[in-house]
């Protein structure tokens, strides 16, 4: 185990300016509920906060508070980063890092990755994870599709990323926008190692029922 690393995984969530804020914020009510999990540094663009606090309502004057606002917890384990600030530990390989997600991630994210143009720090920590061999999955928001964009998801899909369009499924009969929402979000999770109780799991036959883990 690398020096200094938490007992249990650290995972980066990015947030870009894509609609979606309602997933980034279940992604993190889930990760900071998950006792596997250690640390989380959470990154998000400018517009990414602006899309917070249109389609959320949520403003942090403190910008350190916005992962308590988000999960409407204290959030002890999650820490808010500068997008701006490059210098931070998970633009480094050498950070203990297991995991990136990049929830939802816009099509304009999505060719900054595709090209390695790391200007900011959710690009570099995206590029740190591929470079790395460790998970990205980038939650793409977009439609409908151009070229450009379907370029851009093979050659992020080649370097070595899990692309994943924020695609909700009915077949387990959701209830809520917010079940189709934590479904979809447990499957992101399950990519990088989390799989979660809370997901169902398909059995044919017009079946589905909750994922339990193995013991």
């Amino acid at each position: 185990m690398a020096k200094n690393k938490p007992v249990g995984k650290v995972i980066t969530v990015g947030v870009t300016g894509a609609s979606g804020a309602i997933y980034a914020r279940a992604i993190l009510r889930l990760l900071d509920a998950d006792k596997r999990v250690a640390r989380v540094a959470l990154v998000a663009s400018e517009i990414g906060l602006r899309l917070i606090a249109t389609e959320l309502g949520i403003v942090a004057a403190d910008p350190k508070k916005l992962p308590a606002l988000l999960t409407g917890t204290s959030a002890k384990k999650i820490e808010y980063l500068p997008n701006k600030d490059v210098g931070a530990s998970i633009a480094s390989g050498s950070a203990p890092v297991d995991a990136m997600v990049v929830i939802p991630c816009s099509a304009g994210t999505l060719a900054a990755i595709s090209v390695g143009i790391a200007d900011d720090l959710l690009a570099r920590a995206a590029d740190v994870c591929l470079k790395e061999r460790r998970p990205l999955v980038l939650c793409l928001r977009e439609t409908p599709l151009n070229r450009i964009h379907i370029e851009n998801m093979l050659r992020v899909t080649d370097a070595g990323a899990i692309v994943m369009p924020a695609m909700p499924a009915f077949y387990y009969g959701p209830k809520t926008i917010e079940d189709a929402v934590e479904q979809f979000v447990c499957r992101v999770l399950a990519q990088i190692g989390l799989p979660q109780e809370t997901q169902y799991r398909w059995e044919g036959g017009g079946r589905s029922r909750k994922w339990k883990r193995e013991t």
